[in-house]
């Protein structure tokens, strides 16, 4: 398999699905929506939450695993959150909080583990925004979000993490988000980094996925939506099916 890096690097367009397995019910429904991301063929398949248990975790992937080929990467909430049945995981640090825990506490006490697995690590410059609600994210991390307003907060916090040297920088207005990140605010960060860009929370049309793309986010992160309408993926596979053929 390529490294999961140089493929979000290409400069190609692309999605994620992000399955929560919290809030998936037991094995039938994650076999259902992974019949229904199939129609899309997503570049990527995340899994992970911020409340989700290893066993819950383990039985997700497993499942996954056996059913499709799409690279799955763990977006992990926590340290308990890693396993090697992935193909990789976000080694997120959440630089828009000033929590140690979040920034390296659960870094430390999970990196030894990681070391000792064959699963490849994209070190990632993690910036909560603030979506329009309260996200389990902030409330789990005890964190408050960027403002959606203040890109220039956002575009500092991108470049510390890029002299800080990590991979790539994932924007989340978070699960659930009434309002997508910005788009003023990705073309702000997209402008004054030169690392792929990840955003995700709050896509919930495909104007508003071509809008982040647009504003210059190298990959976006659907999960909500997927969940409560399938018929969304269905429009994305139409919308990416047109724009190859730009």
């Amino acid at each position: 398999m390529k490294r999961l890096h140089d493929i979000l690097s290409n400069g190609r367009k692309k999605v994620a699905i992000l399955i929560d397995p919290d809030k998936t019910r037991g094995e039938a429904e994650i076999e259902d929506l992974l019949a229904r991301i199939k129609l899309l063929n997503p570049t990527f398949i995340f899994v992970g939450g911020s409340t989700v248990s290893e066993n819950d975790l383990h039985a997700c992937l497993t499942q996954i695993k056996s059913k499709t080929a799409i690279p799955v990467v763990i977006f992990p909430g926590s340290r308990q959150q890693i396993n090697e049945l992935a193909d990789g995981i976000l080694f997120l640090s959440l630089l828009s909080g000033r929590n140690p825990d979040y920034l390296i506490s659960h870094q430390v006490e999970s990196a030894h583990l990681l070391k000792k697995m064959e699963i490849e690590t994209i070190s990632t410059a993690y910036l909560l925004i603030d979506g329009g609600k309260n996200s389990s994210v902030a409330y789990v991390s005890q964190t408050s979000p960027i403002p959606s307003d203040q890109e220039g907060i956002a575009v500092k916090t991108a470049i510390a993490g890029e002299m800080l040297g990590f991979q790539c920088v994932f924007m989340d207005a978070g699960s659930g988000a009434i309002n997508p990140v910005p788009e003023k605010m990705i073309k702000a960060v997209k402008q004054n980094i030169d690392l792929p860009l990840i955003v995700g929370g709050g896509l919930r049309t495909t104007e508003a996925v071509e809008n982040a793309f647009n504003a210059g986010a190298d990959l976006v992160v659907i999960g909500n939506k997927v969940e409560e309408d399938a018929d969304f993926l269905l429009d994305l596979a139409g919308y990416f099916s047109e724009t190859s053929k730009e």
